[in-house]
């Protein structure tokens, strides 16, 4: 069932400096730049995790999601200002309609990198052959067990974990590069596995990320109590497999990365958003799939660029709306502080 249509903030954001117009690039008022823009293409989800989404939670009204052609004039304008990787996300952006129209237009612009976040339940070699062809590179998988039963609880669907590891096979017989599986790490949830997950990693060659519980989920549980950190969740993998940490080449990289101290293949990453925040090196901008643009994944302020897009704005007056919202990036998130709010929207209705 669709929900009402949004009243998001219909004004634009407060003009940044002239200057940073002139430099063209994305840069926010503490001189970060942005590289990467994470774009929802749907709110629309065919599972409903616990962590994330209500049963009754209602998607939009189709008329408020923007159009591909809407989605690819954002990408061209931040393509001009220095957006060298994508990743489409949702909800579950392989439910989108015409999916394979919009990897195929970012394909042609020459982006270092083309990925995709998804649930695994839709994939099939057909479909994941067509986007290598056209230019997606990665994806990524959400997977919080590797248990028939807590698949079940967990996405309240009848996606079956044997059916994402499939998709995760299929990936990689594709050829797309190495997977990455995130998993939501909470207490009292599926810490028991972690270990399991490095058996994965190990058998498979993938990149498993754990992170850390953040406060998006739409029905509010969120609690610090139910935070298992980075210490714990590598005291617990390190039970059954000496890890070794070390830095990640990008310094942008949301993940700290350890390797199996045998050579084994495959990688452990952690998340930890809430117990180590990375936001000093964040070089992420959000677009949710009706057109807000989100400077931060916590933002409580958000600028809709769907009137400019709809009533005959140039292509200099869209790069000039991103440079004026990304000059509005908060320095951090402030989790765990007294004045922290969390953002009115769930994870599902940013993008991840």
């Amino acid at each position: 069932m669709d929900q009402p249509l949004p009243q998001l903030d219909s004004t634009s954001p407060p003009a940044a400096p002239e200057a940073e117009h002139a430099h063209g690039v994305l840069r926010d008022s503490h001189e970060r730049v942005i590289h990467d823009l994470r774009m929802s293409i749907t709110d629309r989800c065919n599972f409903r995790c616990v962590y994330c989404m209500e049963p009754g939670d209602r998607f939009l009204p189709k008329r408020a999601l923007l159009s591909a052609s809407e989605y690819m004039t954002i990408v061209d304008a931040a393509i001009a200002l220095g957006v060298r990787k994508v990743r489409l996300t949702g909800g579950e952006p392989t439910l989108y309609p015409v999916l394979d129209t919009i990897i195929s237009e970012l394909g042609r612009r020459n982006l270092d990198d083309i990925a995709m976040t998804t649930n695994g339940s839709l994939l099939d070699p057909t479909r994941t052959a067509r986007w290598k062809a056209a230019g997606l590179t990665r994806l990524t998988f959400s997977l919080d067990t590797l248990r028939e039963d807590r698949m079940t609880a967990i996405t309240r669907s009848k996606t079956r974990v044997a059916d994402v590891l499939r998709s995760i096979d299929v990936a990689a017989e594709t050829g797309l590069a190495r997977s990455k599986i995130n998993v939501v790490a909470m207490r009292n949830f599926n810490e028991d596995e972690f270990a399991d997950f490095a058996d994965l990693a190990r058998e498979r060659d993938l990149d498993i990320r754990f992170i850390e519980f953040m406060p998006l989920d739409s029905g509010r549980s969120w609690k610090p109590g139910r935070v298992v950190s980075e210490t714990e969740i590598i005291e617990m993998v390190s039970a059954r497999h000496a890890l070794q940490h070390r830095d990640p080449k990008n310094p942008h990289s949301t993940s700290r990365h350890y390797y199996f101290a045998d050579g084994a293949p495959g990688r452990i990453g952690v998340i930890p958003s809430v117990t180590r925040p990375f936001c000093a090196a964040c070089n992420r901008l959000r677009v949710t799939a009706e057109g807000a643009v989100r400077p931060c994944l916590f933002s409580n302020t958000e600028w809709d660029i769907r009137p400019l897009l709809r009533n005959g704005g140039t292509h200099e007056d869209i790069k000039r709306f991103l440079v004026d919202s990304v000059w509005t990036k908060q320095a951090g998130h402030s989790i765990g502080a007294k004045d922290f709010q969390q953002p009115d929207r769930g994870m599902s209705a940013i993008g991840g």
